[in-house]
Parts: structure tokens; C-alpha cells; sequence
């Protein structure tokens, strides 16, 4: 729905490019006739801007009930659509990078209209059973503990993978284009705040809270909203910044990321060494997966303004012992690796 689905699939397609693997990249709501996927993806987000309590409960009824996921009319309209694509280019793996995308190749080949094994590389520190379909052949997960998990779960292989990262998150920088872009003074310890792509949650709350701190300078990342940004600067409670290609640069000059989504933007900073607050986290899967980023010591968990600025205080004390952990998760075997073996 949002950026970091689509930032998965091109990281993949650009490392399989060098192994003589050609690759199409296909954005499964395009496969929904009458451009309903992309109503989809605006109803989605316009819940989680202004009605999160409601996707909050369709998240609890159907995203995270024990049981098998119930047959869709719409997940059976996109394999119909996805089974002409493939038999237009037949290809030697489908590797889904979103849970719907898993729930129409895994339902294809359940129901042998797929010829080619069908890889679900998740994207969420919290699996929920949309991600689980009986017909996918294998499972590349956040970590091993999720991966036992999922295989224990569904009965097929599933192992852990390193974080799919664009190679510039894992060099170093001196940290000196955040800093001049945003006129950090020498000393200060700039935090960045993170609201995704579309520029959601309660980020001006947090903005405010760490200026009122006196301790911290936030900048907001506002993503394409244009609107937050404005407001951001207009009432003057830290700085604002738009959409970034430079991301891995500021991330090398920030003290630490306040997150609300526990995404890519979180694997991002795990790549860079940036230390991770999560904090009103977006509702569901947001949540959820702030909660077991916490429990496996990868992030902290704030649950109010003063938990957040005692989390950020506690950072210098911290950081040796995340690291570890976080270093842990990019020893693990490449998701290319795996997907290169599956080609054969």
C-alpha cells in the first residue's frame, strides 16, 4: 500500500539483474480491473489518516485471527488476472512482497495454475495470517524466530533473511547533509521523525513533545505530504523535510529515528546504525510490529511523552548491546540467495 513494498521488489530486482535473471516487477492492485486497487489503497490510507480505529478492528477480525484466511472474491479476481500474466511470460518463480500478492499466487498454485514455485518474502516483524496461504512453497522471513514460526505454522520451509536494503544504507557518512540542511547547530542532537510515505500519524504531538524537552531537535519527515510539511513549519515546532531520495545521508546525521509504522524505514535505519523509538505507532499491523521490534531488543517501545524522551535518553547506554542483535539480523542468509537457488 504504501512505499516499502515497492522498495522491497526493486531492491530484489536490482540484485537478481546481475545474476542474468530477468525480472518484472508488477504491482498486484493494478491487477484489479477499473482502477479499484488504487480506490483500495486511497480507502486504506484515508482510514488510517482520519478513521484508524476502523482499520484497527477490520485488522483484528481478519488479519490476525487464528484461523485460515477466508476465500476473497476480490484475492480470486487477481489470480484469474495474475494466471494471464504469468502464462504471457511463463516464469521460473513468483515472489510475492505483499500479503495480498501472497494470497493470489499462493491460491493459483494451490489450485496448479502455477507451474513455477511461489516465494512469500514478508515484509512485517509481525506476521499475520494474510501472509499465510497452504499453497505458497516458501516463507523468507523478518528473523529465525518468525521463521520457525511460519514453518511450524504452515508446514513448509521458512527461513530468515537479511533486511532487503538499497547497498548506499549500509556505508558510512559524516552525517553532514542533515545537519547543513537543517541548520543544526554543533552539539545539538538532531532526531528525525518518521511519518512514511503518505505523511501519517500523530507526528506533530511528537514534534512538540521533543521540542518542549529542550533536548532534542526533531525533523519531521513528512513523505509527499505537502500539507504536513506546511504545518510543520507554519506553527514552528522543529523542522520539516519532504519526500527524500538522500535518505541514508540524513539517516547518517540523525542521534535516532522516532518510527510509527516499524517498515522499511525502520530496516533502513538498522542498516545505518540509527537507533529506533517506536511511538504511536499506526494502528494493526503498525502496532504490532513496534511490539515485537521491542521484544527482540531491535528497537525501544514508548507509550507516552515522557517514556519517549526517557527512551531517547537512554540511547548511549543501549547501543552496543542493540547492535549486536541488529548485526545478527544482516548475517543472515540474502533473500536473492534463496530466490537464485529456487531458479536453479
Amino acid at each position: 500500500m504504501g512505499a516499502g513494498h515497492d522498495a522491497v521488489a526493486g531492491e530484489l530486482a536490482r540484485r537478481l539483474t546481475p545474476r542474468d535473471v530477468e525480472v518484472s516487477v508488477l504491482d498486484v492492485l493494478d491487477l484489479v480491473p477499473l482502477r479499484l486497487g488504487h480506490g483500495l489503497r486511497h480507502t486504506y490510507e484515508l482510514s488510517i489518516r482520519t478513521a484508524p480505529w476502523l482499520y484497527e478492528a477490520t485488522y483484528r477480525a481478519f488479519f490476525v485471527s487464528p484461523r485460515p484466511p477466508p476465500a476473497s472474491p476480490l484475492t480470486a479476481l487477481i489470480a484469474d488476472r495474475l494466471e494471464r500474466r504469468v502464462r504471457e511470460l511463463p516464469p521460473d518463480a513468483v515472489v510475492s512482497t505483499f500479503h495480498l500478492a501472497a494470497q493470489a499466487a499462493g491460491r493459483l498454485r494451490q489450485q496448479h495454475r502455477l507451474d513455477a514455485p511461489s516465494i512469500v518474502l514478508v515484509t512485517d516483524f509481525a506476521v499475520h495470517r494474510m501472509w499465510l496461504h497452504p499453497g505458497n512453497d516458501r516463507y523468507l522471513c523478518p528473523d529465525e524466530r518468525v521463521a520457525r514460526a511460519v514453518a511450524e505454522r504452515m508446514g513448509r520451509p521458512a527461513t530468515g533473511h537479511a533486511p532487503v536494503v538499497r547497498p548506499e544504507f549500509l556505508r558510512t557518512d559524516d552525517g553532514g547533509r542533515l545537519r547543513a540542511a537543517i541548520g543544526a547547530r554543533p552539539g545539538e542532537r538532531v532526531v528525525l521523525i518518521s511519518a512514511g510515505a503518505w505523511g501519517v500519524g500523530r507526528v506533530i504531538e511528537t514534534a512538540e513533545g521533543l521540542a518542549a524537552s529542550g533536548r532534542y531537535l526533531p525533523v519531521v519527515m513528512c513523505g509527499r505530504n505537502q500539507r504536513l510539511r506546511a504545518r510543520v513549519l507554519r506553527e514552528g515546532i522543529g523542522h520539516a523535510l519532504g519526500w527524500r531520495d538522500d535518505m541514508a545521508d540524513l539517516m547518517a546525521g540523525a542521534y535516532a529515528l522516532i518510527d510509527n509504522a516499524a517498515g522499511m524505514t525502520c530496516r533502513e535505519a538498522f542498516a545505518c546504525g540509527l537507533p529506533v523509538v517506536s511511538y504511536r505507532p499506526i494502528p494493526g499491523h503498525g502496532r504490532d510490529g513496534a511490539q515485537a521490534m521491542a521484544r527482540d531488543g531491535l528497537s525501544s517501545f514508548a507509550g507516552s511523552p515522557a517514556e519517549l524522551v526517557e527512551a531517547l535518553d537512554r540511547l548511549q547506554d543501549e547501543t552496543t548491546r542493540r547492535a549486536r542483535k541488529i548485526r545478527r539480523l544482516f548475517d543472515a542468509v540474502p533473500a536473492e540467495k534463496v530466490i537464485g537457488a529456487a531458479l536453479g
